[in-house]
């Protein structure tokens, strides 16, 4: 007897460099790499998808400007998207993240395809939650779709309780981490050894994020500029946003500017990452924070923030170094204690691989989405076999 198929899959998230269009993407592509039929459905070609991938579908959805709308209406257009591609490919599940507008387009697909069975995700990333969803415009909307999917997750328990506690829905939110490949982001030695961006044997610390208020790019500068001014180092963001100018304009207020690297946006950013001595975060509030996670898989001790969902994933003192976001001198001074120290900046290191390689390698966590498409489909499609009445239960039998 032959195995049954993959279920089919319709994944959507932003498009844009950040972490849970990164999480999307490479969830779908480790998916179709198992055999799942996977097609994203977004505004443009996400983040980290190479055209021409076996087992996935790029399907763009274009927006159409009418007087009368102040805004071209995307988050109806991506619902119009969604039901055309759930149609024509007979999807099983609409895997959303990040949930306005992408839940509430998967509800109205939903509800368009009906009664033909089609099972919707959610998973919530973060700012959708703690910051979107609470805006008074978007309150009822965001409590609304979290209810109708069929199931939801968080990628940390501080978001799932952020999101029960705000809420207060009956839907129960699994808990589901971001995963990271650690074949991809690994240890490189020899990066650090022959550094082009630390040309004369500086060392380097990095920071990597879309450049927004709440990630505190100020703050990073000025770590830097206290840790420069006793040990010689460079600092490269990675990255692009509206703090990017104001971070550059406080480079040169401090007399650093020489010494800073803005690499804007990077497709790829493991070696980045692999050659850096510390990666700061010291951002005012991180639901997961995967750029730590990714820089942990690669050895890099990470000083970071002590909110949100960072604490999960970092044991102060072994795994990397928590601190208040607002303390920038003792930031500092566990950069500095990293760099005067090889014996600790070696073990930290060690013991973030071994963490990121234990618990959140690309296995351990697409084996959970797997177990969990498979409950959901089970109980969707009896659901609406029951809803179909006797004969169709005969038939499906």
């Amino acid at each position: 007897m032959s195995e049954p198929r993959r279920p089919r899959i319709g994944i959507t998230s932003f498009a844009t460099p950040g972490g849970s269009g990164i999480v999307a993407t490479e969830l779908g592509l480790h998916l179709a790499a198992r055999g799942y039929e996977i097609h994203f459905i977004s505004s443009s070609l996400p983040a980290r998808l190479s055209p021409f991938t076996p087992n996935v579908i790029f399907h763009e959805v274009e927006t159409s400007s009418y007087p009368p709308f102040p805004h071209a209406p995307y988050s109806l257009a991506l619902a119009t998207k969604m039901t055309e591609v759930a149609r024509f490919h007979e999807l099983d599940i609409l895997h959303v993240h990040y949930a306005i507008p992408h839940a509430a387009s998967a509800f109205l697909a939903k509800e368009m395809i009906a009664p033909r069975p089609l099972a919707t995700i959610t998973t919530l990333h973060g700012t959708d939650i703690t910051l979107v969803g609470r805006e008074p415009s978007f309150f009822p909307l965001t409590r609304f779709v979290i209810e109708r999917s069929d199931a939801v997750t968080a990628v940390s328990a501080f978001l799932e309780r952020e999101t029960m506690d705000t809420f207060q829905v009956r839907q129960p939110v699994r808990v589901i981490p971001n995963f990271v490949d650690t074949k991809r982001f690994k240890p490189r030695p020899d990066l650090r050894a022959s550094n082009p961006l630390a040309p004369n044997g500086e060392r380097l610390l990095i920071h990597a994020s879309n450049l927004r208020p709440v990630k505190n790019v100020d703050r990073v500068v000025t770590v830097f500029a206290q840790v420069r001014q006793q040990i010689p180092c460079k600092l490269v963001v990675v990255g692009d946003g509206p703090d990017r100018g104001p971070a550059q304009r406080l480079g040169q207020r401090l007399g650093v500017e020489e010494d800073m690297v803005f690499l804007g946006n990077q497709e790829s950013v493991e070696e980045l990452i692999a050659m850096a001595d510390v990666m700061l975060l010291p951002s005012e509030h991180e639901s997961f924070g995967l750029v730590a996670l990714e820089a942990m898989s690669c050895g890099t001790p990470v000083v970071a923030s002590n909110r949100g969902g960072l604490p999960e994933l970092l044991e102060h003192g072994e795994t990397g170094f928590l601190h208040s976001p607002t303390d920038v001198d003792v930031q500092a001074d566990s950069v500095l204690s990293l760099l005067r120290d090889d014996a600790l900046h070696a073990r930290v290191g060690q013991r973030a691989r071994e963490v990121a390689v234990e618990r959140y390698c690309v296995r351990c966590v697409i084996t959970q989405y797997m177990e969990l498409y498979d409950e959901v489909l089970a109980r969707v499609r009896g659901e609406s076999t029951a809803a179909l009445g006797p004969d169709a239960a005969n038939a499906s039998g």
